[in-house]
């Protein structure tokens, strides 16, 4: 099954949240902008303080800023396909079932953005977006990188679940003998690009 603008380029939103796991957010935003996605991007003020401390990755707070900062690590990628809002820009198309991407990966996900998701909040635009993805019927990707879950967070993910979200942990398989962090991080990336329907070669797949 393709994504519904498979045949041209599909769009993809892409949340960063304050959850650890930044290098997957960052990975996954290079590896979608290389395969020719439309990417809009959105970010949390604690994942501006996440991929400092885990990256050493000023992102700025100003979008336009943000854009450049990313572009600059990113050199090769089309510049063009990647949009990125304010947690206020209300104008923006995620916000309204009018104008939905095709997909939306929360990337990492913290619990508490998972938890005002499942309630139905909509209190800032990565809320808002991931509302509008479900009550559209398009693919929402939940990546929560937390340890242990507590039964609120169980059930919060239960009930995303059985409103049709995915919702992917990144655990990480050992089977493939990964030699770096690097390739740690492409097993779960390409478990989301999967989930997509977006086609990668990071990594050889079972049975190949």
């Amino acid at each position: 099954m393709m994504l519904p603008s498979q045949a041209t380029s599909p769009t993809i939103c892409l949340a960063l949240t304050g959850a650890s796991g930044m290098p997957y957010g960052l990975r996954l935003l290079e590896c979608l902008l290389a395969a020719g996605c439309r990417v809009q991007l959105l970010y949390s003020q604690a994942a501006q303080i996440v991929a400092r401390q885990e990256l050493a990755f000023e992102l700025p707070s100003r979008p336009a800023d943000a854009k450049a900062c990313l572009l600059e690590r990113f050199p090769t990628v089309d510049g063009e396909k990647l949009q990125v809002f304010g947690r206020e820009e209300w104008f923006a198309p995620v916000a309204s079932g009018s104008n939905p991407p095709d997909a939306m990966v929360v990337c990492p996900c913290s619990m508490g953005t998972l938890a005002a998701i499942a309630q139905g909040l909509s209190d800032n635009l990565i809320e808002r977006a991931a509302d509008v993805v479900l009550k559209e019927g398009r693919k929402l990707v939940l990546v929560p990188r937390e340890t242990p879950f507590s039964v609120i967070h169980l059930e919060n993910m239960l009930r995303l679940a059985r409103a049709g979200a995915v919702i992917l942990p990144p655990s990480p398989g050992f089977y493939q003998h990964p030699q770096s962090i690097g390739e740690i991080v492409d097993f779960v990336v390409a478990r989301i690009l999967d989930q997509l329907r977006i086609p990668h070669a990071l990594q050889q797949r079972w049975g190949d």
